[in-house]
């Protein structure tokens, strides 16, 4: 499927997530995607593969900000246990995304908007209606 605007490509690998999709969301993935949080990063489908299968997360989102192709989504998390389906955390989250073409080349994840954003050379006029 072709993604019209990198929001869109976001939107589809957001929904990968969600919905445990791996086939999915590798295939929304750069190869060498490089997975960014706070521990450092990792690079590939392998690590990819590995954070989706032991992370049980749901993603809301809340906001928007694209400029060009950096994509970056305020966010409500809410992780479950893979094992017993109980929710084990909820909390607001920042995930900023590169989006080369029609994959996902980078995906962050931040605590903070407003640093999110000015990492990513954003701010609240890049805001878009979701």
């Amino acid at each position: 499927m072709q993604y019209k605007t990198p929001f869109a490509v976001v939107q589809a690998w957001q929904d990968a997530v969600n919905s445990q999709n791996i086939d999915q969301l590798l295939e929304l993935s750069a190869p060498t995607i490089e997975i960014v949080g706070p521990r450092g990063s990792s690079h590939g489908h392998q690590v990819l593969r590995d954070w989706l299968t032991r992370a049980g997360l749901h993603l809301t989102t809340l906001r928007a900000f694209v400029r060009e192709h950096v994509v970056i989504v305020a966010q409500h998390g809410v992780w479950r246990s893979v094992e017993t389906g109980e929710v084990t955390g909820e909390r607001d989250v920042v995930s900023r995304f590169r989006v080369d073409g029609q994959c996902v080349s980078q995906f962050a994840r931040y605590d903070d908007l407003d640093v999110a954003l000015n990492e990513a050379g954003l701010d609240y006029s890049d805001e878009i209606p979701i």
